[in-house]
């Protein structure tokens, strides 16, 4: 395997670990996953069992207590390792969510059933079909009825519902005409989903899509949530969820990272193996300047990525690290993705070799969890000065 920079950072016992756990699950049981469009449970229970995915969880509920520059590292070699983390990396950034905005009863009462592999949360509802990523101006209400809150609205391109037992929910517990603030008067909430489902409250509907991502557009109809499943302060859930959004886009730029030296593993094997005109296309400059390039563009995008979950772990502003790790990680993947196929000719489009599958999976990140042309904007009017563009 192709040694990069991350490599000589300080988790070698890490990347040890979960290269070995994932080398149980080879390229054939992705391949099988993705054309039927299913879910990895036996992947996603091994991690779980491991206890990869309760690395953010404190000791003393039940986790391993790692830095988010840790967890970066587990999604990333998951990749690398031919994977996809985006089944199971919700619990990750969602966990951030309650390790720091929920009560200790909260924490005593979900962390060690998570850290256990009893409960999964996996799945956060922010996005809504008429608002997409101008989240202040979310529909979804809850209103405070006694003990309890009751939620109508929507949301959409939700992930892993079908396969998580609870949900970060954000929706707005003061209408927006009635604060000071178009960011204020947001909520946060952790929801069961099994007891929604049952109640009726809540209705899960999938959209199909170009990746196997179990993706839903959600209902809700008079859901009924505990005033005690509230998170941190209400009225405060924007400030709340951008700490888990900046965690999610560390772990996620970690993943594009993981893909990017798959795809270069790849591209280097073909490159020295295929002989054309009798010698390694390899030799050839149109083969192998682009994938120089790209293996720079990796290497540099990763010190970005690493500097962004330091700042995150030391509890210092972030946004602008995590939103410009993301995107120079996301451009450094789609890159190599495309060098890759582009080195293996028509070849790079038969499944057998992986490489389309993996194709489709990093091209999401250009996409989601936020649009690369969203994160220049946010770099161009909060980091430079610049007039903001909407």
């Amino acid at each position: 395997m192709l040694k990069g920079l991350s490599d000589y950072e300080s988790h070698a016992d890490i990347r040890d670990g979960v290269r070995a756990l994932c080398a149980e699950f080879g390229n054939a049981y992705f391949q099988k996953i993705d054309a039927a469009h299913a879910y990895p449970d036996e992947f996603v229970n091994a991690l779980t069992k491991a206890g990869w995915l309760s690395a953010l969880i404190p000791e003393q509920y039940g986790g391993s207590g790692l830095p988010l520059a840790s967890a970066t590292v587990i999604m990333e070699e998951i990749n690398r390792s031919g994977g996809n983390a985006g089944f199971c990396h919700g619990q990750m950034y969602n966990m951030g969510t309650l390790l720091r905005h929920g009560s200790e009863a909260q924490k005593q009462k979900y962390l060690p059933k998570i850290a256990s592999g009893e409960l999964r949360l996996q799945s956060m509802g922010v996005t809504e079909p008429t608002t997409g990523t101008d989240t202040t101006k979310l529909k979804t209400m809850a209103v405070k009825k006694g003990d309890r809150y009751v939620v109508n609205g929507q949301k959409v391109y939700i992930s892993r519902m079908n396969h998580t037992d609870l949900m970060i929910l954000l929706a707005r517990t003061t209408p927006i005409d009635k604060v000071k603030s178009k960011s204020e008067g947001m909520s946060i909430f952790i929801v069961d989903v099994r007891e929604a489902l049952k109640s009726k409250g809540l209705t899960i509907n999938p959209i199909r899509n170009m990746v196997n991502q179990d993706t839903n557009q959600l209902f809700f109809d008079n859901l009924e949530i505990p005033a005690e499943n509230l998170l941190g302060e209400e009225g405060k859930g924007f400030k709340h969820i951008l700490d888990g959004l900046n965690a999610e886009r560390i772990l996620i730029a970690a993943e594009c990272i993981g893909d990017g030296y798959w795809f270069m593993d790849r591209a280097i094997k073909y490159a020295n193996e295929r002989v054309v005109f009798d010698r390694p296309i390899g030799a050839n400059q149109g083969i192998q300047f682009p994938i120089a390039k790209a293996y720079a563009n990796i290497e540099a995008a990763n010190l970005m990525r690493f500097r962004a979950a330091e700042l995150f772990d030391q509890h210092k502003p972030c946004g602008a690290e995590a939103n410009m790790a993301l995107l120079l990680c996301a451009d450094a993947s789609w890159a190599a993705a495309n060098t890759c196929i582009q080195t293996h000719g028509g070849y790079g489009f038969a499944a057998e070799y992986d490489v389309e599958r993996k194709f489709r999976e990093t091209r999401l990140f250009q996409v989601a969890p936020i649009s690369t042309n969203l994160i220049l904007s946010y770099i161009g009017a909060h980091v430079l000065g610049m007039p903001r563009s909407f």
